[in-house]
């Protein structure tokens, strides 16, 4: 009733019409949001014209919010995702009142949530929407900065007390001195079983004009989860260098490296980056979880007919078996499962990678090295007067490569390969670009598999979607299908979603193929023919695992292109 009043008195102020405030709560509605931030993003009011609508309809002064000083005990009441989702930020603590500045004060089931969040009871005043989001940047940064001090000031560093603002008054011998000091050593290590925690797949500490930031990419996703004074950067970078066996006195060349830690029982490797800039050295570590699950083809979530069909196809004793994707889609993972699936002590597995991310007990793997003419062709030649029985390419960048490869799966081997297309008819045609002859691709080729991977919705807060049937029919979805979104909780960090699902199309290549590949025909037509012979689509193997209720429509749209008609 509340929400109807403030309708009909931002009508009454002629701030909107009657058919645009209709159309406002329908997009509310479907999107489920507030209608105050629905306004603003659609570009239908000011921000300012809002603020004044809501201080008049409540009788409520809006109040500012950049310019405060929060007490970090009140800021700690609110999570700083939740915070950041919900477009709020605490300000103050009466007795059993938490006082919360919000862009939308008649939210009454957020304002709910916070009760049920805190404890608490809630006086909701109202802010602009731009100052409360750079408020919690401003003030939540303040709070991340105070919590790594106090991790880096356990212990008293004469390092850290003389240090100044510029980098160049740092020098060599203090960051040396710093290395062995506890301080330093245990930010390391908060920072890194922070990140095995978090489910982190890369860090990246980054220095910036007066601050040092700390990101993660969690499921894909990259995000800010802290920051701290620039004047430990430097100790930082150092430290993680030492434990990467770099070169701590280097500043002006990228240097790479890695080290392994073992945390609760399972071994992860980080795969560590240097890189000079401006402000500083950045570093980007990638986080390569070696338990054993992350490397079986049964829980990487591709169909069970791509999982049968892969595991067939790979104890072929002679062949190509491709790998198609973007950066960051997980071929790696999926060529590593397949290893993991073939490997018995009486095979020879050989991989050649740049660089190599998972090692494997019982397996040789080789990492090229450009600057001395390590290539991946010089590589492979040398492998394969080795004797091997199975060969893994990280990438086949280069003609060079790919005429090795051909040459390694026709001669005996089987030959396991990563190729960047987007499609798994699209590495056929890539290969016969590269130069291959269409009767040797046609001879040597297994099958290939295109894939993405998918955000999982997080099981706990995930909440029912309503859906026409239209959308339903068109899109291919069962008329019984529920669909579901992401919400957000505490176990999932107020993202809604937590962990990734691999969705996957394998092209097997059968005599029908076969044929189409030596004719060389286009790859529009040996999809089609894939498609008659019972190949799943990335968009309908995607749409099944929507249907299923694990991830979302929206995230298998933005992630697959549209099939086109086979008929």
């Amino acid at each position: 009733m509340a929400q109807k009043s403030f309708i009909d008195y931002i009508v009454d102020e002629k701030i909107l019409s009657r058919e645009q405030t209709d159309n406002l709560l329908k997009i509310c509605r479907d999107r489920k949001t507030s209608l105050v931030e629905t306004i603003i993003k659609e570009n239908q009011a000011t921000e300012k014209q809002i603020l004044a609508a809501l201080s008049g309809y409540l009788s409520m002064p809006p109040i500012r919010v950049t310019q405060m000083d929060i007490a970090k005990e009140i800021l700690l009441l609110v999570p700083e995702k939740t915070a950041r989702a919900r477009n709020i930020i605490p300000i103050g603590k009466i007795g059993n009142t938490l006082t919360v500045a919000m862009a939308d004060p008649l939210n009454v089931i957020m304002i709910d949530d916070l009760k049920n969040m805190t404890g608490l009871e809630i006086n909701p005043v109202i802010a602009g929407l731009s100052e409360i989001q750079s408020a919690i940047s401003n003030s939540y940064s303040f709070k991340s900065v105070t919590s790594l001090e106090e991790i880096m000031s356990e212990k008293k560093s004469d390092s850290l007390e003389l240090l100044t603002e510029t980098k160049e008054n740092i020098s060599q011998e203090q960051i040396i001195k710093s290395l062995d000091d506890a301080p330093v050593i245990k930010f390391t290590q908060f920072l890194l079983e922070r990140a095995i925690t978090e489910r982190t797949s890369d860090v990246f500490i980054e220095p910036l004009t007066k601050k040092g930031r700390i990101r993660f990419r969690i499921d894909g996703i990259l995000q800010e989860v802290d920051s701290y004074p620039k004047t430990i950067h430097p100790f930082i970078v150092s430290r993680i260098k030492v434990l990467s066996k770099l070169n701590i006195t280097e500043h002006r060349m990228p240097q790479d490296g890695r080290f392994r830690l073992l945390y609760n029982s399972r071994q992860v490797d980080f795969r560590v980056s240097v890189m000079p800039s401006c402000m500083g050295e950045k570093v980007v570590l990638r986080v390569l979880d070696q338990s054993a699950g992350m490397l079986d083809l049964d829980t990487l979530g591709f169909s069970e007919k791509v999982v049968t069909e892969l595991k067939e196809d790979s104890l072929k004793p002679h062949g190509l078996i491709l790998v198609c994707g973007p950066t960051g889609s997980g071929k790696s993972t999926s060529l590593y499962s397949i290893l993991k699936h073939v490997y018995t002590p009486e095979k020879n597995i050989t991989t050649v990678e740049d660089p190599v991310e998972y090692q494997i007990k019982g397996i040789s793997q080789a990492a090229i090295n450009p600057s001395i003419g390590l290539t991946f062709g010089a590589c492979l030649r040398s492998i394969l007067r080795q004797d091997p029985d199975v060969v893994m390419i990280g990438e086949i960048r280069d003609s060079e490569t790919a005429d090795i490869a051909i040459k390694a799966a026709l001669t005996g081997h089987l030959v396991l390969a990563t190729i960047h297309t987007t499609t798994s008819a699209g590495a056929i045609t890539r290969l016969i670009n590269m130069g291959i002859e269409p009767f040797l691709l046609s001879t040597t080729l297994i099958g290939a598999l295109a894939q993405r991977l998918s955000r999982k919705l997080c099981s706990r807060c995930k909440e029912k979607f309503e859906v026409t049937e239209q959308i339903k029919e068109r899109y291919g979805l069962p008329k019984s299908a529920t669909l579901y979104k992401s919400k957000g909780c505490n176990r999932c960090l107020q993202q809604g979603f937590s962990g990734r699902v691999s969705i996957g199309e394998y092209l097997r290549v059968t005599d029908q193929i076969k044929e189409l590949i030596y004719k060389n025909t286009s790859e529009h037509e040996i999809k089609r023919a894939s498609r008659k012979l019972g190949m799943r689509t990335l968009r309908e193997d995607g749409l099944e695992k929507v249907a299923a209720g694990i991830t979302t429509l929206e995230d298998i749209l933005k992630r697959t292109a549209q099939d086109e008609d086979i008929d």
